[in-house]
């Protein structure tokens, strides 16, 4: 059976050991800040707001919570993005998405300071991540890194393929891997002859948001297997993009959804801005 890769116990861990550092940066006269925009009411987008909060006041990072109206407009967004970019203060600002139709998310994620931009959504964070010099980047990837990180699974010369290419998972996870020696492959709709190529990965991560898209026949045998879609079917249970019964005796290391990525992200997301609070303090 496949060793299941416990996000909610190697979160816990990071949060503790990042709860000691802030302390020590409070004694230095330094609280991390964390700064997030939320615009109208969308219910997903409230529930991860939420748990962002709970994990920042949890190892005592401040967060500033900033709700907008649904039909906030983008010069009032841009206007509000900017204050918080002037803040000396705020070290992370981080603008929740989805935004509202009349709102293009590229323009206001271009307006955040690159050296507060705690989600690593920026052209500039992106061009870091990809020349090996990276200062933030998107949480679920270092999320990612750090869970195979705590549970030994080395990815140097190793066969890696990602399906999904969005910009919040599929793209900055590449630079990752690539930064870290790993030969990587990304796949997606167009792809032809995937499971062919997914039974190749000694590394196979799936981030389409399609429930039970991979099955055991697209793994090979033995291969780490990091599940980052969750989707809630009609039976009201959240499922994974990977087939878990089917895949677990085959693979030889597997998430759980829930409590595998998830997460991890949440952690991601407190670890960087509390490096960036560092920076602050070190100038």
């Amino acid at each position: 059976m496949a060793t299941r890769l416990d996000g909610k116990v190697v979160s816990k861990r990071i949060l503790s050991e990042l709860q000691q550092t802030v302390t020590g940066l409070a004694q230095q006269g330094v609280t991390p800040t964390l700064a997030v925009i939320l615009v109208g009411s969308d219910p997903a987008s409230q529930v991860y707001v939420r748990n962002k909060q709970r994990r920042a006041e949890e190892i005592g990072v401040r967060s500033l919570m900033f709700k907008l109206p649904e039909e906030t407009s983008q010069k009032t967004l841009l206007a509000k993005v900017a204050e918080l970019n002037q803040d000396p203060d705020v070290d992370g600002i981080l603008v929740q998405l989805p935004l509202p139709k009349q709102l293009d998310e590229r323009v206001v994620i271009n307006s955040i300071d690159p050296d507060k931009d705690v989600d690593g959504f920026s052209p500039v964070s992106v061009g870091r991540l990809w020349t090996n010099e990276p200062t933030v980047v998107a949480s679920t990837p270092y999320g990612i890194m750090a869970l195979l990180d705590a549970y030994q699974i080395d990815v140097t010369g190793k066969r890696v393929v990602i399906v999904g290419r969005s910009n919040i998972v599929g793209r900055p996870l590449a630079g990752l891997m690539v930064n870290h020696d790993a030969t990587v492959t990304i796949a997606h709709s167009k792809t032809r002859d995937l499971k062919a190529l997914t039974r190749e990965a000694d590394i196979l991560v799936v981030a389409i948001g399609v429930p039970h898209f991979i099955g055991a026949d697209a793994v090979k045998p033995g291969a780490t297997v990091i599940d980052v879609g969750i989707s809630r079917g009609a039976d009201g249970k959240l499922h994974g993009d990977v087939d878990a019964d089917a895949v677990e005796p085959v693979a030889g290391a597997l998430t759980p959804v829930p409590g595998g990525v998830g997460p991890m992200t949440i952690a991601s997301l407190m670890a960087q801005t509390v490096e960036l609070a560092k920076r602050r303090l070190h100038g």
